[in-house]
């Protein structure tokens, strides 16, 4: 009678190889795609910038010439593909125009141009629809809520806890002849992904001293949590949701 290998150390062996494997190409795939992506963007960048740059200051062009090489044809001509440069070209060009746009001669120009293009009737639909896209992704202006208020909402007599958006301005305060308005979001509890959007008379809001951040996570917490009490530290992924709503991306969570 025959004695048959035991198949239980080749199964861990190759189990323990797998497991290897993945772990591995856990860390690989996302650092290498990474590293891709970020060639494959900046190679892309310099085949658009490079035709418009002259021949005589390309980076080959010009190394060659400080190592005395007449021409390509030339045996110890040295051909060089150097990626990045055009990104930091197109950055200082990037730069330079926007310091030329801020300017009064730059904004005149621009209005000009703004004004050319909205007489083409297919150009003005591209041109709108990319500088909308461009404003809201670029925007430079962080928006966020100024203070924690309370208000009487829904009615006289019950009080919530609202966010000071904005001052109200244009046609919702020339319609309603109450003096001036303020813009107030109040979101919803214990969920504050939804709220509503109310325009109150100034005067009858009352600021807060608490700040946005606190007051978020008294809403959040339905009540349970109120600032300046010990030990009643939140969650860390509530703490994350207050600072959303204290930042006003209530539509990023």
């Amino acid at each position: 009678m025959t004695n048959t290998p035991d198949p239980q150390p080749r199964r861990s062996l190759i189990t323990g190889l797998r497991n290897n494997f993945i772990a591995g190409l856990v860390v690989i795939a996302p650092i290498g795609l990474t590293l891709w992506l970020i060639w494959t963007v900046v190679g892309w960048v310099d085949s658009f910038v490079w035709p418009f740059v002259p021949n005589a200051y390309q980076p080959e062009e010009l190394i060659n010439r400080l190592m005395g090489n007449a021409s390509p044809a030339d045996e110890n001509w040295i051909t060089v593909n150097v990626r990045g440069i055009g990104v930091i070209i197109f950055l200082i060009f990037t730069m330079l125009v926007g310091w030329m746009a801020k300017g009064l001669i730059g904004r005149s120009f621009l209005r000009w141009g703004e004004g050319l293009v909205s007489r083409m009737p297919v150009v003005r639909s591209i041109y709108n629809g990319v500088k909308q896209i461009a404003e809201t992704i670029f925007a430079q202006t962080e928006t966020s809520f100024d203070k924690a208020c309370l208000i009487e909402y829904p009615r006289k007599g019950i009080w919530a806890i609202g966010f000071i958006s904005t001052s109200t301005k244009g046609e919702l305060v020339e319609k309603v002849d109450v003096g001036p308005m303020t813009s107030v979001f109040v979101p919803t509890t214990p969920n504050p992904t939804s709220g509503f959007l109310l325009f109150f008379p100034t005067a009858d809001i009352i600021e807060l001293d608490m700040s946005v951040e606190d007051a978020a996570k008294l809403v959040i917490s339905a009540g349970l949590v109120y600032p300046g009490e010990k030990d009643t530290d939140m969650p860390p992924a509530l703490d994350e949701l207050a600072e959303k709503i204290k930042g006003g991306k209530t539509g990023d969570i």
